[in-house]
């Protein structure tokens, strides 16, 4: 596949739009580029590179407003960036179907969560450091070999589990999140580029409007948007690609 003009601006909107809510663009390029048929160890490798690109982008942009809590998120790093390249590894072996299904009930998952609102606060004191983090080893390398095998950078599942498990306010989790899946999104890349599963005509020139469409995302969302807007935007992508990936599941042979 070639990289258009049409579809560059497609991508420049994607990773604007994403980036807002803490993905940067990985989620909807997947997908998108199995519809445009491209094979899916293709569409994955060059998911997560545009991922990679537009997430640094915001994340740049966003630490320069001090929005990214780094101490939180050491531990999501270090395990989703290891596990990523096994989910890579599990793409090349995984036929069209499943793919399909297991993208299709991650981001129905996701998109219900983000409906509920933000739980009330509560003090988590008894927990101890240790507890938080060996449970934010397990949940990053879960979402690590997820982002890895489905190329979505594990934005989709980390943006939740941050405001609704660790009590993240929405704005800090968005931006944390972009930072998070620029880790996990270049080592699932790597184990791509091991493989030979890249299509590097298309995703150089594309990661130009990725990496632009990155930055003004990330200035819209942290002075525009209120955190309940970043929800429901998110929660409707989720929704529109589910049903995607379902008539997609139907209609492969």
């Amino acid at each position: 596949m070639h990289l258009t003009f049409l579809l560059a601006g497609a991508i420049f909107l994607i990773s604007l739009l994403l980036t807002m809510v803490g993905l940067g663009g990985g989620l909807i390029f997947s997908p998108l580029f199995v519809i445009l048929g491209m094979a899916k160890t293709e569409a994955a490798s060059a998911s997560l590179f545009l991922n990679l690109i537009g997430a640094a982008s915001a994340s740049y942009a966003y630490s320069r407003k001090k929005m990214v809590d780094f101490s939180m998120a050491i531990p999501l790093i270090i395990a989703s960036s290891l596990a990523a390249p096994m989910g890579s590894y599990l793409n090349v072996r995984l036929d069209i179907k499943p793919f399909l299904l297991i993208m299709a009930g991650v981001l129905a998952l996701a998109g219900l969560r983000m409906l509920l609102p933000p739980p009330v606060q509560v003090d988590n004191a008894d927990i101890r450091a240790s507890q938080k983090i060996a449970g934010g080893i397990a949940i990053g390398a879960c979402i690590g070999l997820l982002g890895g095998l489905l190329g979505i950078g594990g934005g989709v599942l980390i943006v939740p589990l941050l405001i609704y498990v660790l009590k993240t306010p929405t704005k800090i989790a968005a931006a944390s999140s972009t930072f998070i899946v620029c880790f996990s999104s270049l080592t699932g890349f790597l184990g791509y580029v091991s493989m030979e599963q890249i299509n590097w005509a298309f995703i150089l020139p594309a990661a130009v409007a990725s990496f632009i469409g990155g930055q003004a995302g990330a200035r819209i969302m942290s002075t525009r948007l209120k955190g309940r807007s970043i929800r429901i935007m998110f929660s409707c992508i989720l929704f529109l690609l589910t049903i995607k990936m379902v008539h997609q599941f139907f209609v492969s042979p």
